[in-house]
């Protein structure tokens, strides 16, 4: 398992609006402004980088909760920082406080939830539940 990971355990991400991140390109009638699944994309990748250190061998964290407001629009060319911090810790599930800020303003705020999973036993795992006939093991 994972070594302890401390309560404030820190990470980030960052990246610049591109038209590929707009609402318009999921729907040309809707505005050219950064769309809350970009929003969010961006907030479980800063939690990802908050946890990652501390998984060890074939560990990765993946996503299980997600609670965001997302409370200000940002346009093409906006450049977008998303940093995460953890909250707390129940058995399995680590809670992380998210926020987003454009260079003006907080655009985004909330929780991700991530566990620890075995990449090997995880995909073996998927394997097994997808649809259509199964190999023997």
């Amino acid at each position: 398992m994972a070594k302890p990971i401390p309560i404030g355990a820190r990470g980030e991400a960052q990246e610049t609006v591109e038209f590929k991140h707009t609402l318009t390109a999921h729907h040309p009638e809707l505005p050219a402004v950064y769309s809350t699944p970009d929003l969010i994309r961006l907030m479980e990748t800063a939690a990802f980088h908050a946890l990652d250190p501390y998984c060890e061998g074939d560990e990765i964290t993946v996503g299980t909760a997600v609670n965001i407001q997302h409370r200000a629009a940002s346009g093409i060319g906006a450049r977008i920082k998303a940093e995460a911090v953890l909250e707390s810790f129940d058995g399995r599930f680590y809670t992380l406080r998210v926020t987003a800020r454009d260079r003006v303003q907080e655009i985004g705020r909330g929780t991700v939830g991530r566990t620890v999973v075995d990449v090997r036993q995880f995909v073996e795992k998927m394997k097994r539940q997808a649809p259509g006939p199964h190999p023997n093991p």
